[in-house]
């Protein structure tokens, strides 16, 4: 039985997700995953579930029932993962946008460091991003400044999805209460778990936009993001058990 679970959630990723699970399967750890699957018309639960035969008690493969909002699927996911005795639960793409090598170095963030929350940074050693156009880094960059200023936490990357908490965290916020579903969701577990005062740590890492597939970026994600923030900082003044 492995202490950690890979949350990975999936909406048209044929073309990566056999990919992915070998290269965090062959990592030096032992790391389980669960795949939250939004009925992806292309295959890709039903591929997950072939390879579950490969990677027995490893690979676990959560349906559901649309495509709702990458927040939504990883709340599944979350409760999913409170459901079993996991100490370490992660966040990550299935489009190799984050390198399954950097797991290791999240996992022993939290477990030998001391740290509740690790971060896969792109923004704590200056810019570590790859292939983005100009536009897409000054967005999400002077996003994360923005974030910064408006909350008050240090971190410098807020809307990373690469990130290992420990089992102490999620159990500590009420998921049913996470309101948003794209960047936002994540400045707002950062930000809940910031509130309760747990160690927010950043692990450098360098952040490489997909090769297959399509991005699922819009512009209601991104003004979700914008407007999210306000709302979490105006309610966090008003909420003592935020």
């Amino acid at each position: 039985m492995s202490d950690t679970l890979v949350i990975i959630p999936t909406y048209n990723e044929i073309e990566n997700i056999e990919a992915i699970l070998a290269a965090v399967f062959s990592q030096d750890k032992l790391f389980h995953v669960l795949v939250v699957d939004d009925n992806s018309p292309d295959g890709t639960a039903e591929k997950v579930s072939v390879l579950q035969n490969e990677y027995a008690e490893r690979l676990h493969l959560l349906e559901r029932n649309k495509k709702n909002g990458l927040g939504a699927a990883y709340i599944a996911g979350f409760k999913w993962a409170l459901q079993h005795p996991y100490k370490y639960i992660f966040e990550m793409d299935a489009d190799f946008s984050h390198n399954p090598r950097d797991l290791i170095r999240l996992y022993n963030s939290c477990a030998r460091d001391g740290s509740d929350i690790a971060v896969g940074s792109r923004y704590v050693k200056g810019i570590t991003v790859v292939n983005w156009p100009l536009s897409r880094i000054l967005l999400s960059y002077g996003a994360s400044r923005y974030v910064r200023l408006i909350t008050g936490m240090k971190v410098k990357d807020s809307t990373a999805g690469f990130i290992c908490y420990k089992r102490e965290v999620l159990e500590s916020i009420d998921l049913d209460k996470v309101k948003f579903v794209g960047y936002a969701f994540q400045i707002e577990m950062k930000f809940k778990a910031y509130k309760k005062g747990f160690k927010i740590v950043e692990i450098p890492v360098i952040f490489r936009d997909r090769i297959k597939g399509k991005s699922k970026m819009s512009g209601s994600i991104i003004s979700e993001a914008i407007f999210g923030v306000i709302s979490l900082k105006l309610k966090s003044l008003f909420v003592k058990s935020y």
